[in-house]
């Protein structure tokens, strides 16, 4: 669906009344369009303590043709990024900023006491204003639950306060973003990098992504203009709207995609995949029967790379109001199906060597919302499944993990009356609803060979919605 107050308050005319009246000015937001570079500008790197990261983030930068300067307080920046082939320079002289950049990375990793935040403020507030339209915030630390005090831990954590703050202070469509990387998983950095500051993340930000060691076998060498080649990957709900455009992501990646939806689909269905070269499945999923034909359909296949549990099914009405078979509908549909599909492929060993789960939550199952309280239970549900299931999956080379779409504009969004719709479009610090591809890019993130060090994550696709926030 067409935001018209977003193409209105960006001409001309409707700036300057917006700006009167003192209305939300959102901006278009920059996405991905094959063959372009991660990222169009330079980086500027930053750092407190001893930062830990510097050599890693050499390395993805080489790799990812990315132009860095340095900070005043990490002028060893300049040696580390010409030793990885980097060419690189101070950013700002004689206590004045520099030029503009898209991005700014500060490494934490180093800070292990609370005395140590000046380095943050110091970066930060030189660098606020010099970062461009659309651009993206990285601030990489150390999980707390796994630091060596209080006090490391202490510091550490209050970086999730910072991030959320700097996301509703930086505005202008900037994403800023805390990644937590556990000691022993810095060679993991690269494929989180490459999604986070590039426009793939446009709709993605003050979300907390915790980085492990990888799990499952090693992935070659990345080829990112396709990391999907080859992958076989099962798509649920896929006959329209974000399952859809998830398919269509996967395939655009590489991918060979099996379309699934409720035979009451089979139209659409069938459209999706004759457009992308895809298998159509028409199944419904939510029949005792279907784990075992899911089973069946996977070792024909040869076995699968991915699982995208995409397909749900709405039915609200308050719990005094609500009829039993609805909040059974809605539970069945979108949980405990799920829990079914997965042990059954795993047990059967129908899913591949380093195989990915990629499950679709929604904010309501971390807020809550009125007249949804089967819903609710259903999301909260999908993420208590990924978290607790990701160290079963762990031994078997399997990872799994979650987005919670927020807003993102699509036929059911569509029509809910005005009112509503546009406060969820505005809700957020981005001022606007998303789109279906924005949830797409962030399940292919998880879904890459290049994300074996993600796992239990739950990533909000919301623009930072004031919702739950």
């Amino acid at each position: 669906m067409t935001d018209s107050y977003l193409g209105f308050a960006n001409s001309t005319l409707g700036s300057r009344i917006a700006a009167a009246l003192g209305l939300p000015q959102p901006l278009p937001l920059e996405r991905y369009k094959p063959g372009q570079p991660v990222i169009k500008g330079g980086v500027l790197v930053g750092g407190g303590g001893t930062p830990q990261l510097l050599v890693s983030l050499a390395a993805a930068f080489k790799a990812m043709n990315a132009q860095t300067v340095a900070h005043k307080d990490i002028p060893q920046w300049i040696a580390i990024a010409n030793q990885a082939g980097l060419m690189s320079g101070r950013w700002g002289t004689d206590g004045k900023p520099g030029e503009k950049v898209k991005a700014l990375v500060f490494d934490a990793t180093g800070m292990d006491d609370s005395t140590q935040a000046d380095a943050i403020y110091n970066f930060f507030h030189d660098a606020a204003r010099s970062v461009l339209t659309c651009g993206r915030v990285i601030v990489l630390g150390r999980p707390p639950e796994a630091c060596q005090s209080p006090r490391q831990a202490t510091i550490q954590r209050s970086l999730e306060g910072l991030t959320r703050s700097l996301a509703k202070e930086l505005k202008r469509a900037i994403a800023v973003q805390l990644v937590y990387v556990a000691d022993g998983a810095e060679d993991q950095l690269e494929g989180t990098l490459r999604f986070l500051l590039s426009p793939r993340s446009a709709y993605v930000s003050a979300q907390v992504v915790r980085l492990g060691k990888p799990i499952g076998p090693v992935a070659p060498a990345v080829d990112w203009t396709q990391p999907l080649a080859g992958k076989k990957i099962l798509v649920t709900g896929a006959s329209r709207g974000i399952g859809a455009a998830i398919a269509e992501v996967m395939a655009r990646d590489g991918a060979q995609v099996i379309c699934l939806d409720v035979p009451q689909a089979q139209v659409g269905l069938d459209e999706i995949a004759k457009k992308l070269g895809a298998k159509a499945l028409a199944l419904d999923i939510g029949s005792l029967e279907a784990p075992q034909a899911l089973v069946d359909a996977a070792l024909a296949d040869g076995g699968w790379d991915v699982v995208v549990h995409n397909a749900g099914i709405t039915r609200d009405k308050t719990i005094a109001n609500m009829k039993d078979h609805l909040w059974q509908a809605v539970v069945n549909v979108n949980l405990s199906t799920q829990e079914r599909i997965n042990d059954a492929l795993v047990a059967s060993g129908a899913l591949k060597a380093g195989a990915r789960i990629v499950c679709v939550s929604s904010i309501s199952g971390i807020a809550g919302n009125l007249g949804q309280t089967n819903y609710a239970l259903s999301k909260a549900g999908v993420i208590g499944m990924v978290q607790s299931m990701a160290p079963v999956l762990a031994p078997k080379g399997i990872t799994i993990n979650a987005v919670a779409p927020g807003f993102i504009e699509t036929q059911m969004t569509a029509a809910v009356p005005f009112a509503i719709r546009e406060a969820g479009r505005r809700m957020n610090s981005m001022g606007q609803g998303g789109q279906p591809v924005d949830v797409a890019e962030t399940i292919a993130w998880f879904a890459s060979p290049a994300s074996s060090g993600l796992s239990g994550n739950v990533v909000r696709v919301c623009g930072q919605s004031l919702i739950g926030a």
